[in-house]
């Protein structure tokens, strides 16, 4: 892909040679998604994953040593200290990690896939094991970038993923480029499939139309057709020339990492109705880690928001007081919790667990907010405003060098 003897003179080339992709790889995206058949959707799907591990020799091609990963994760610190800039970085990679979508999307792909009560277990191991994989692929990635380009003047100036590609031609080798640029493609591809069917199921359950990778495409246009124009108007946004995609991919990483707190707290909400999960309810160690994670993130984003604002600002002192803060009220409310809980009346045995239904959704009961709970939404949409307003400015700043 890049001439040995020159590899950073190539990285218009490598340039021209993404965007050239994109136009010839959303035509098979689209086709593997619109076969009809689930079975060989997931199939496709597999095969990608399996690329995935392309990553080992790609890490191991960077010589890394044991000794400062290992320091890395057991004292992990930001390089430079607490910046918004820095911020802006935690936020979006805890986005792209936990993104909103991927807990919609699972629902709808588990649904789609005809899963039933009793094989809900299996589900929950392989999410583990895509979990595990997962970190593990991104530790390895950033092992790889660490130790490339250490002592370089490439450290810590991440721009796109084509200098990436061009900085582990010039100081590793063409082959770690080429097996970064793999990797990376691979990725992308598994990201725009799964991030637009889960649009794609999430306007069938609105609209009331038939959405299923089951149906070929007579049978749900509707479904196809949403999910062929979101790949269309995202290979469009890429081929844009010299668009800023290094600041367009964080700013949306980003944004997710906004928007996981709301997601999470009607998500929390869904899975503790009794009357659409029945025995299925969360478990309360499972509402406080959720509740912990919605506080971190709300915490981040309006810290964000404060250092946009007052650039001045010692972010690291702010950070600690509002990490004290939250701490406190959390306690604060598990305690308020622990005072106000009800005995729990074994309502369910383990068979209702294997046939429990959702009733259909005109048959549930209306759910009726409490005065406090409506406070609460109405503090989390303001919270939502403030925080993608302030994600806006940062971008807008970042993109013009502020």
């Amino acid at each position: 892909m890049l001439r040995k003897n020159n590899p950073l003179a190539n990285i218009h080339k490598l340039d021209r040679l993404f965007r050239f992709s994109v136009p010839l790889l959303h035509r098979p995206l689209i086709g593997m998604t619109a076969t009809g058949s689930f079975r060989r959707w997931e199939r496709f799907m597999y095969v990608m994953v399996i690329a995935n591990f392309l990553v080992i020799p790609l890490v191991l091609m960077t010589h890394p040593t044991a000794r400062p990963v290992v320091t890395g994760f057991l004292q992990p610190g930001v390089h430079g200290g607490f910046t918004s800039d820095a911020l802006l970085l935690i936020i979006g990679m805890v986005g792209t990690t936990v993104a909103p979508w991927q807990l919609f999307f699972q629902q709808s792909n588990v649904i789609d896939k005809r899963l039933t009560p009793r094989w809900l277990s299996y589900e929950r191991f392989d999410t583990v094991i895509g979990s595990v994989v997962v970190v593990v692929a991104a530790t390895a990635l950033i092992v790889t970038t660490a130790f490339a380009f250490q002592g370089t003047t490439l450290a810590g100036q991440f721009v796109n993923a084509g200098t990436v590609i061009a900085g582990l031609s010039l100081h590793v080798g063409v082959v770690a480029g080429d097996l970064f640029a793999i990797i990376l493609l691979n990725a992308s591809l598994i990201g725009a499939a799964a991030v637009t069917l889960s649009t794609s199921y999430a306007f069938g359950d609105v609209f009331g139309t038939k959405h299923s990778l089951h149906r070929n495409i007579k049978e749900g246009w509707s479904f196809y057709v949403v999910y062929g124009i979101i790949i269309l108007v995202s290979a469009g946004i890429v081929v844009i020339p010299h668009a800023p995609l290094g600041l367009i991919t964080t700013g949306v990483q980003a944004l997710a990492g906004i928007l996981l707190p709301s997601a999470t707290v009607f998500l929390l909400l869904l899975c503790n109705d009794k009357a659409v999960l029945g025995p299925w309810v969360n478990r309360p160690w499972l509402n406080i880690i959720g509740s912990v994670i919605v506080g971190v993130l709300v915490v981040l984003s309006l810290i964000l928001a404060i250092a946009t604002f007052f650039p001045s600002v010692n972010v690291q002192v702010l950070s600690l007081v509002s990490a004290g803060v939250l701490f406190v009220g959390l306690v604060a409310a598990g305690l308020v919790w622990y005072r106000r809980r009800s005995p729990v009346k074994p309502m369910y045995g383990e068979e209702d667990r294997h046939t429990w239904r959702m009733p259909p959704l005109g048959k549930l009961p209306k759910v009726i907010w409490s005065p406090t709970q409506k406070l609460a939404m109405a503090t989390l949409r303001g919270y939502l405003v403030i925080a993608v307003i302030m994600l806006v400015v940062k971008i807008v700043q970042l993109s013009i060098g502020g």
